[in-house]
């Protein structure tokens, strides 16, 4: 009984990760670089994928050892550091959720010819219900692994009638013609960026598996995890080449739409609205639950209401979009924040694998280290590049 109790929550965390990586912005980026760059960026989802995993073995490793949630790890190496981190993934969190309700919105316009702001209310009501039953967390774990396979399931039968080319996809996921490292960086800010960094790593915390005996089973979440947001970017990359490499042209205004349509004809823009609803509620969820997470550590009441709380998060995101749309400046600012929130709490992270008094006597492996260390460099130059060249969008 205790093994099926806790590969249901193994994989309830990898589950949550993913499905709150892929939103609407990973079905759009997926679908405008495919269309941008062909067959050679299956190149940029091998790399993507292996720095994922590096990213989120480092975290979950050590949120796992030191049995601490991210931000209590930051205010044990700096006083007040924690706070910091909490702030930007909040901040993130909440704007990026206004997105995801305004997506699970068009979804349910496509599928019904509802107004977004209707469907905006109703994604809103399925999320809050989740946290409203008595086990929400064992809710929120099995309603993340029916959307994520039924997401799989769809995007994989586009892909099929799509027809892609895969001999041409395979030969130059590995011998691509050009190389593209914005797109790499942006897909891996967009798999393990802010808040979806930590969501199943604090998920698993929150489950009781923690602690260096436990080790393998963090391991085995993270990867599970990496593998599902994986295989949907990969099916959704074939099903894209499959429509673009037959010289057909995408909808600039909505991409992804235009690729399940193309592919699927009435069919496949319906399959779109059921991808779009499942892919988005999801993400609100997980944005709620891991945003939440980050503060209920501040002050026992939080922890006491955790789930009014994350009910709060999505009726305040919900209630911005309905009234005020999704504002920009804010989401722009926002995107910019992001590609620094990984550098900062991955670099705290590293910091604090090697501290005894964090981690006692774990040995973090070298090339762990090494490895999160080069996704940081990189994070951060990226993340200072994109916030220089947003702020005349912000003030100007």
């Amino acid at each position: 009984m205790k093994q099926k109790r806790n590969w249901s929550v193994l994989l309830g965390a990898a589950f949550l990760m993913a499905t709150s990586a892929v939103g609407p912005g990973f079905l759009t980026q997926t679908t405008v670089f495919t269309q941008s760059l062909g067959a050679s960026f299956g190149f940029v989802i091998l790399a993507s994928i292996i720095l994922d995993i590096g990213v989120q073995l480092n975290v979950w490793r050590v949120i796992a050892v030191s049995e601490k949630r991210a931000q209590d790890i930051a205010n044990l190496l700096l006083p007040g550091l924690g706070l910091l981190v909490a702030v930007l993934i909040v901040l993130g969190g909440f704007a990026f959720n206004i997105g995801n309700v305004g997506g699970a919105g068009l979804g349910f316009n496509v599928l019904f010819g509802i107004s977004p702001e209707l469907g905006a209310i109703i994604t809103a009501a399925v999320a809050i219900g989740i946290f409203l039953v008595r086990e929400a967390k064992m809710a929120m774990d099995r309603f993340a692994q029916l959307m994520g396979l039924l997401m799989i399931l769809l995007i994989v039968y586009v892909a099929i009638t799509s027809n892609p080319p895969l001999v041409g996809a395979a030969v130059k996921t590995f011998l691509p013609d050009q190389i593209d490292l914005i797109a790499i960086i942006t897909l891996v800010g967009g798999t393990v960026g802010g808040y979806i960094t930590f969501a199943g790593g604090h998920r698993l915390l929150d489950a009781g598996v923690k602690g260096e005996a436990s080790l393998q089973q963090v391991n085995t979440s993270a990867v599970s995890g990496i593998t599902v947001a994986s295989v949907i970017r990969i099916f959704l990359f074939l099903a894209a080449l499959g429509v673009v490499s037959k010289g057909l042209v995408l909808d600039e205004s909505n991409p992804p739409a235009s690729v399940f349509q193309l592919a699927a004809g009435t069919i496949g823009y319906k399959l779109f609205g059921v991808v779009m609803v499942a892919a988005s509620i999801t993400s609100v969820i997980g944005s709620a639950y891991t945003s939440v997470s980050f503060i209920k550590s501040f002050h026992r009441s939080i922890e006491r209401n955790e789930n009014w709380f994350i009910i709060g998060f999505i009726v305040v995101s919900t209630a911005i979009f309905v009234t005020i749309g999704k504002p920009v400046h804010l989401l722009i600012l926002a995107g910019a924040l992001n590609g620094l929130i990984l550098p900062i709490t991955l670099g705290t992270i590293l910091i604090a694998a090697h501290k005894t008094e964090i981690i006692g006597r774990y040995k973090h492996p070298l090339w762990l280290t090494v490895f999160g260390l080069l996704v940081v460099l990189v994070m951060a130059w990226m993340g200072g590049y994109t916030l220089l060249k947003q702020l005349p969008a912000l003030f100007g």
